[in-house]
């Protein structure tokens, strides 16, 4: 009989989360320096240095590689040999290994959990609760599988009740391009097979916990129809195109992760969630001798690169933007933006809309007019900094706001991650605005570009209160230009063609 004391897992779970915050598990990093090295289309091999570089940063500054330090979901396998010296449950030792991982002075987390869900959706503070997973399993020992999971990823989870003659692929090749860029990718796709609808979802997460592999198993050949299903699926999925951050490349998943169980007969549920470039996840065991202990990479395990700022990129002056100027920009091109920026995510954009719609003025210090807003929820400094990692939110979700915004605020564009969809597009192109991406998965890399950074609005929303931003040279895409043209269009394409033809000659 194993003695587990409340004190040690829940150290561990706050010593796991803070880990994870700022180093990539290896065999990501690795997988990633593999897609930088194969990598041919330009606009997705920078994407990837910007990822690589700002793993490194993180891991030697002890920052969140993403703004977004997720959602924590953990499975917890206890021994039926194992008691407890606690007074509290496990998902109440969850959550106080949660409460205190993520409000960690010297690495404070974003908290990003909101309570009542359907209605005012009130942030708890301190990232609690957690989503956990608990089995009993034979043994003296209590394993744990954590992972903070992003919204952009976790959003474009899919779900289906397939027939059982249908084709796998095929649904999951169907369902990637629906998915778009929001999830970041190159990542990797979690897929569960079987069982019921809930149960399908619950095993495409656990599958992320899983290491990288697919090269190791491509090179030796699968030993079974789950293997051969994923290499199916790996080269089915780049094959489309989408590459890093959806501008059209050769990698678009890293891996393929798959579990399966027994279903009904009339039965073929399927889920399938992304895990994004800023994978996190940490697994551990614990035997009544103390906390765990988790062993960091070395940084010698970082490849080598140098991301720096290439020569064909334009320089923009943000106190002296014209909207003639933004209607020069091109899909595809490098801006370097210099100035003063206004933040906004889902609920700053309902208020500013909410205010606008009864006639009443905007909060002091809150002026769109030809300025851009950055749709990020960055995480709050510590130490000298002035902002905390602040990588830019899925675009996508403030597309119904679009509209109204360009129309009554005299917005100049917008800066994001991911595609724009057609609602977005629309507005953009009738109003001749312009939409720019930064890197996602890069965060803690595109702060090192913010100078100054204050709160003009909305306090109570916490990281969704908006922001003032003074930024120096901060590196960003032309993704959909004044005309409606999209790169998230154009680029997976002109990807796809180009591997045709690269598979032609091979």
């Amino acid at each position: 009989m194993t003695t587990i004391k409340k004190g040690d897992f829940i150290q561990s779970i706050a010593d796991a989360l803070q880990f994870i915050s700022y180093y990539h598990p290896l065999d990501f990093i690795q997988a990633v320096h593999t897609a930088y090295e194969e990598e041919q289309s330009p606009a997705a091999k920078d994407a990837l240095a910007q990822i690589l570089v700002n793993s490194r940063m993180s891991a030697e500054g002890g920052r969140p590689m993403c703004q977004d330090t997720g959602i924590v979901v953990v499975f917890v396998d206890v021994g039926m040999d194992v008691r407890w010296e606690s007074d509290l449950d496990i998902e109440g030792m969850v959550n106080e290994g949660v409460r205190r991982g993520y409000t960690y002075q010297d690495n404070l987390l974003r908290a990003s959990v909101v309570s009542d869900p359907a209605g005012e959706r009130r942030n708890t503070g301190d990232n609690t609760p957690a989503v956990v997973h608990t089995r009993i399993v034979a043994g003296d020992k209590v394993e744990v599988k954590l992972a903070a999971k992003g919204g952009g990823s976790e959003n474009k989870s899919c779900l289906a009740m397939l027939n059982p003659s249908d084709s796998i692929v095929e649904w999951v090749v169907n369902a990637v391009p629906k998915m778009g860029a929001g999830w970041c990718p190159p990542g990797i796709l979690g897929i569960g097979i079987g069982g019921t609808a809930e149960k399908a979802a619950v095993m495409a997460k656990e599958a992320l916990m899983e290491p990288i592999d697919i090269h190791e198993l491509k090179q030796r050949g699968p030993d079974s129809p789950l293997e051969k299903l994923r290499l199916d699926i790996f080269e089915a999925v780049n094959d489309l195109g989408i590459g890093a951050q959806g501008l059209g490349g050769l990698t678009t998943v890293l891996d393929v992760k798959i579990k399966d169980y027994p279903t009904h007969a009339a039965s073929k549920p399927i889920a399938m969630i992304p895990n994004c470039a800023a994978t996190r996840h940490a697994h551990f065991v614990l035997d009544g001798q103390g906390p765990a202990v988790l062993v960091p990479p070395r940084f010698e395990d970082w490849p080598e690169i140098n991301w720096e700022i290439g020569t064909e990129v334009r320089r923009v002056d943000l106190a002296s933007i014209t909207k003639k100027e933004v209607q020069s920009w091109r899909p595809g091109e490098t801006i370097l933006l210099s100035g003063k920026l206004l933040t906004g995510r889902d609920a700053a954009h309902k208020r500013i809309l909410d205010l606008l719609d009864k006639g009443e003025s905007l909060p002091d210090g809150v002026d769109f007019n030809n300025r851009f807003i950055y749709y990020v929820g960055p995480v709050d400094p510590v130490g000298n900094e002035v902002v905390g990692p602040a990588g830019p939110t899925t675009a996508t979700r403030m597309d119904k706001f679009t509209e109204p915004m360009l129309a009554k605020t005299g917005l100049l564009g917008m800066i994001g991650k991911g595609e724009r969809g057609r609602l977005g597009i629309d507005a953009i192109k009738k109003h001749r605005a312009v939409y720019l991406i930064a890197v996602g998965g890069a965060a803690y890399l595109v702060s090192k570009a913010i100078r100054a950074a204050r709160v003009v609005a909305f306090q109570d929303l916490g990281m969704e209160a908006i922001h003032e931003f003074e930024v120096d040279d901060m590196p960003v895409t032309v993704a959909v230009d004044s005309t409606g043209e999209s790169v998230h269009e154009t680029g997976p394409i002109v990807w796809q063609q180009k591997i045709e033809s690269l598979k032609s000659v091979t």
